[in-house]
């Protein structure tokens, strides 16, 4: 018997298991939730959704380097969660930038009334 006929190949009929990208998931919650926490000063969204999309190019970086390893289901969750951290990277910066410049011009009046209106919100 030769040696070519001794080794055993796979066999193609029974699927293999792909695996999911590590932070897939991570990167879809963390992207909702920039989007939907942009409303608080901007900060908490910015700072989720640099999150998001730091996770996002490490794993995106995994995908491309083997794509036939992991599953095209949690790529897809990847691609959503990067999207979704885009979104709410813009808005948190929108609104971190108007409260900003609304600070600057209109000083303590604004303030004042800003913290009159969480205050309210915290007594409901």
């Amino acid at each position: 018997m030769s040696m070519d006929s001794q080794t055993q190949m796979p066999d193609s009929n029974v699927p293999q298991r792909l695996l999911t990208l590590p932070n897939s998931t991570a990167v879809l919650v963390l992207g909702i939730l920039s989007i939907v926490l942009c409303c608080c000063f901007g900060l908490t969204g910015l700072a989720l959704g640099i999150i998001a999309l730091v996770l996002a190019d490490k794993d995106e970086k995994l995908y491309r380097a083997n794509p036939l390893m992991y599953d095209q289901g949690s790529y897809k969750n990847l691609q959503a969660g990067k999207i979704c951290a885009i979104i709410g990277t813009c808005f948190s910066g929108l609104t971190f930038l108007y409260i900003t410049v609304k600070a600057l011009v209109f000083g303590a009046p604004f303030w004042s009334s800003f913290t009159d209106a969480m205050n309210k919100l915290k007594q409901m």
